[in-house]
């Protein structure tokens, strides 16, 4: 090309622009849309491609079209964003975070922290990095991408069973996801996961104690959890924490303040029995709580009521907890000065006292324990306690309820001292074989008119010299059998508890004592021996609204334990030997 000619004429090429609508008229431009253009993005970008030309910077534009590659999306992005969109539904009263001390703000946030955890309460991660994050009352609407991901990272490792050192807000923030229940199936799997996460994460940072602690017992108190607070405090050696819960001699102490019946001013109650019989009370009490339960009253509403003055309270102080349980009507008493009242899903704190129906039923219940305690120890005098003592309002809540108190307490106290003062021997089992070659070859050389009285236990029989019963001492017959040789492995056998070396006389006194009214009458009908007795005793068990099996063998299973024999045969008549025995017994 010759450089001198500078007055080329070039070819003009038009550049396409925005289309024009060319018709006028609503209608037509509606159905021009809806049926013709489809604007594809290859009209709009185009690629310039410049030649030789020489004029420095011209060209002409070549029509090309370019495709956009779409951005790669970011997965987690997606569910952080869904899980913010949660907010929205659920907006503040301020538009900002520095109210996070108004109760208002506070409840707002408890909500939408609440939802949010359980639309993400299974999300994992693998996040590389660790960002920090530092703030009053946590929870993610307040975290950014990063520390999101940081968060959850974390979590997942802690639920793994790697629990690392990370920011404090992070820690507060998988509590306030315990209390609330999020990832876990029940409120028993969420307290042991907080206790497991409690001991693990305190040797990094212990000033969590004073929440966790606080927390706890809240947890006892807001969910309904299969054993008591005292029972949780003791099985996980927290009693220092919780001294007003577990200061068991001070609650002996209360109760026989507000009974009517003062056991510590009996004669009975001496240094050497005070143990006994404070031991025998709590566990006297359990069993009729137990009982109580069944038939859908609460112990403690019998025994205590509120003050007049009730104050508010709110589950998890310093915490975001939302209230999403919806309870039923309840009350619950951690102690013996604080009850926590739920109504209509709100809940109350007060301090309590004792009803004076609650006075009068303690009395009985001491006295009448006293009673079966000062029999079985064949203590001197005897007492006697006066079911009037409940008054007639409780005598006939108890009534409508089927329940008989003062079977529960008898059975339950004889059941304490058994258990109380039963007897372990302890065989090495390297012994056994030589023990029982021994014991053979003796039976073998030996020839007696009379067999002394035995102990057994599995392929093991050992003779014990005949004692006194009267001055039977339970503690000069602790039997052990040992092998110095091999003394490594040792097996406990329960031989016996003291009732087995009574008289025959207290043996049936006690049985008499364990029988209810319903057995002795029964007993009695059996007695008259008449032609009809059956029917007569059939008659007796449809009245009272009892099986004719369950009647008997209530009966025999009794006079196993302490007789040791049934005393009913399959027909439903008391055998010949024990007929006498039965008469003085039912009299």
């Amino acid at each position: 090309m010759d450089k001198n000619i500078t007055n080329k004429k070039y070819e003009a090429y038009k550049i396409p622009g925005r289309r024009q609508e060319e018709e006028s008229g609503a209608t037509k431009n509606l159905q021009k849309n809806k049926m013709n253009i489809q604007i594809s993005l290859d009209d709009l970008f185009y690629e310039i491609e410049y030649d030789n030309s020489p004029i420095k910077g011209a060209g002409k534009f070549v029509l090309k079209s370019q495709k956009i590659e779409a951005s790669k999306k970011d997965e987690i992005r997606e569910i952080f964003y869904r899980m913010r969109d949660i907010s929205r539904q659920y907006p503040l009263p301020y538009s900002t975070y520095s109210r996070f001390f108004d109760k208002r703000v506070q409840g707002g946030n408890a909500r939408i922290f609440y939802k949010q955890a359980v639309f993400m309460k299974g999300f994992e991660d693998n996040y590389p990095e660790q960002v920090p994050f530092s703030s009053y009352f946590p929870y993610y609407q307040m975290m950014g991408y990063e520390q999101l991901r940081t968060y959850f990272t974390w979590r997942t490792n802690v639920r793994e069973g790697l629990v690392g050192n990370t920011s404090l807000s992070y820690v507060f923030l998988y509590i306030y996801e315990l209390l609330n229940n999020i990832g876990v199936d029940s409120p028993q799997e969420g307290l042991d996961k907080l206790m497991s996460f409690w001991i693990s994460y305190r040797s990094h940072d212990s000033s969590i104690d004073k929440y966790v602690i606080r927390w706890l017992k809240d947890y006892h108190i807001y969910y309904n959890l299969p054993r008591s607070f005292k029972e949780f405090v003791k099985e996980h050696n927290l009693s220092k924490h919780y001294p007003n819960i577990m200061d068991k001699e001070d609650s002996f102490d209360l109760y026989c303040a507000i009974s009517k019946y003062d056991i510590k001013k009996s004669a009975f109650f001496t240094d050497d029995t005070s143990k006994l019989i404070s031991d025998s009370f709590f566990f006297v009490i359990e069993k009729i709580r137990q009982e109580f339960e069944t038939v859908g009253i609460q112990l403690q509403d019998t025994l205590f009521h509120p003050t007049k003055k009730i104050v508010d309270w709110s589950p998890f102080k310093d915490a975001l907890f939302y209230n999403w349980l919806k309870q039923a009507d309840k009350k619950v008493v951690v102690s013996e000065n604080e009850i926590y009242i739920c109504t209509n899903n709100v809940w109350k704190f007060s301090t309590i006292i004792s009803s004076d129906n609650g006075r009068q039923f303690i009395a009985y219940v001491m006295k009448q324990m006293e009673s079966v305690l000062r029999k079985v120890t064949k203590y001197k005098f005897k007492i006697t306690a006066n079911i009037n003592m409940l008054g007639q309002e409780m005598l006939t809540k108890l009534e409508k309820a089927g329940l008989d108190i003062e079977h529960i307490v008898n059975a339950a106290t004889i059941e304490f001292y058994r258990e109380a003062t039963k007897t372990v021997v302890e065989v090495n089992h390297a012994s056994l074989a030589r023990i029982r070659q021994e014991a053979l070859t003796t039976q073998e050389a030996l020839i007696v008119e009379e067999q002394k009285e035995a102990f057994y236990s599995t392929q093991l029989q050992v003779e014990l010299p005949l004692v006194d019963t009267e001055t039977y001492d339970i503690e000069a017959y602790n039997i052990v059998l040992s092998d110095t040789e091999s003394s490594d492995t040792k097996t406990f056998y329960t031989v016996m508890s003291d009732r087995e070396f009574t008289s025959e006389s207290d043996s049936w006194e006690s049985l008499k004592d364990a029988l209810s009214d319903n057995e002795l009458q029964a007993l009695a009908i059996i007695l008259q021996g008449n032609n009809d007795n059956n029917i007569s005793i059939k008659l007796f068990a449809d009245n009272k609204k009892i099986m004719l099996e369950v009647l008997a063998d209530g009966i025999n299973e009794k006079a196993m334990d302490y007789i040791g024999d049934n005393i009913l045969d399959d027909e439903l008549a008391i055998y010949e030997d024990y007929q006498e025995q039965v008469k003085e017994m039912v009299e």
